[in-house]
């Protein structure tokens, strides 16, 4: 609590609490300023309603994290700023002729859009198969359901990881052999 002789002070109007307000400046030109205009002037009345937002369901937050998941992994901040072609094309040396080429063989720094895109695929389709197996430990589906989601996700999982060796292979000529 303050000592007495600043509450007295507060309570006059006296001190260091009046001479924040905005009444005790001493320029005569910011009184005129800020007396005349409001003479002959209203500020309107404004009837302003804040916006009100709703939560977006759990389903819309999902598929926009799995979308930021996908182009994260797929590298497509790399694809934006490198700016890659979308495939690639080498000669054959036996026929001469000019064959498209989807992996950036033997560069482990770069690639084509098609690359990232596939394999950003797979890993999506990996993450995809566990939610699924998720699903299929649940108690109040059938029998059935859970079965399929069972199936569906150990698919999911085993695709995902054969190709995603597949790619590495393909990318790194000699790796796991």
């Amino acid at each position: 609590m303050a000592p007495r002789s600043d509450l007295q002070n507060l309570a006059t109007g006296s001190g260091a609490g009046s001479a924040t307000s905005d009444d005790s400046s001493i320029d005569p030109i910011f009184h005129i300023l800020r007396i005349i205009p409001f003479s002959f002037l209203r500020p309107p009345r404004l009837r302003l309603k804040l916006p009100s937002f709703t939560l977006p369901s759990p389903m819309t937050v999902f598929s926009l994290i799995l979308l930021t998941y996908f182009l994260v992994v797929s590298g497509f901040v790399y694809d934006v700023i490198v700016e890659p072609p979308g495939i690639g094309s080498t000669q054959d040396p036996v026929t001469g002729s000019v064959r498209p080429v989807v992996f950036m063989s033997g560069r482990v720094n770069g690639q084509y859009i098609i690359e990232g895109l596939s394999s950003g695929f797979m890993f999506v389709l990996g993450g995809i198969g566990i939610i699924m197996l998720d699903l299929a430990l649940d108690k109040n589906r059938a029998k059935s359901v859970k079965a399929s989601y069972a199936t569906a996700g150990i698919s999911s999982i085993v695709i995902a990881y054969v190709m995603s060796m597949l790619f590495i292979r393909i990318k790194i000529p000699g790796y796991l052999h």
